[in-house]
């Protein structure tokens, strides 16, 4: 989970957050609550996600509880690799 955790932190920080310190984004940080992460921003993570963890989402699965934060959505692509959801 840590790795995984670390991959979407790296992400965030270099797509929406360039020059951002790494130890401001925490893994309880909100991003969509705050406005980090604006819609068309959470498309382009969940296509990330995708693409680097071979896994689907789907449009239902796509709300805060599970994009909210980095340890949300890492726990959200360790369930999905494990076959859960």
């Amino acid at each position: 989970m840590n790795e995984v955790k670390e991959d979407i932190r790296s992400y965030v920080l270099q797509e929406f957050l360039p020059g951002e310190s790494p130890s401001n984004l925490q893994d309880d940080t909100p991003l969509r609550t705050s406005g980090i992460l604006s819609s068309v921003a959470t498309l382009q993570l969940i296509t990330f996600l995708e693409e680097h963890y071979k896994i689907e989402v789907e449009a239902h699965e796509t709300g805060v509880e599970n994009f909210d934060s980095v340890a949300d959505i890492a726990a959200f692509v360790v369930r999905k690799k494990e076959g859960r959801s």
